[in-house]
């Protein structure tokens, strides 16, 4: 399922990412651009009063940011995004907090996070694999067992 993201709302949310870092949105990008490759899917990142063309994802990342000029908002640009896919925005995702965003969003039909709910799961699917569990070594007494019942059923088949 495709994602729009409201940018700076959820750079508001992130732990690790502030609005007064000059590079919060080429930080939040590279975090988005690793969220798409592993899972394998789309999103579009809006942001306010972005300076275009400085923070841009490398084409076939699955990510796409948007830098809206005043006096439209990304709010607006959104919530035309979803209108402007109809009955398929039912098929999106919208990324928010803002209650606005979430209500309209909602009465096109599209899914909702909000931005705190969003930042679960990109940690999750972020989060490095866990290392495989070693399995505890045999004690002697089982190892004694083991080889006595492999060698029983040599016997019985020879």
């Amino acid at each position: 399922m495709p994602y729009l993201i409201d940018g700076h709302n959820l750079i508001g949310r992130m732990t690790g990412l502030s609005l007064d870092d000059p590079d919060d949105e080429a930080r939040l990008l590279a975090t988005l651009r690793s969220f798409c490759a592993r899972q394998k899917v789309k999103a579009t990142v809006y942001f306010d009063r972005g300076v275009p063309g400085r923070t841009r994802p490398p084409s076939g990342s699955g990510l796409t940011a948007r830098f809206i000029v005043p006096p439209e908002t990304a709010d607006d640009a959104i919530l035309n995004h979803l209108s402007r896919l109809g009955r398929e925005a039912r098929n999106w995702m919208v990324v928010s907090s803002d209650a606005a965003v979430v209500g309209a969003a909602r009465r096109l039909g599209a899914r909702v996070l909000t931005s705190e709910e969003f930042t679960g799961v990109l940690r999750a699917a972020l989060a490095p694999p866990a290392a495989p569990e070693k399995p505890d070594a045999p004690s002697r007494s089982e190892l004694k067992d083991w080889e006595a019942l492999f060698r029983s059923g040599r016997r019985k088949r020879g």
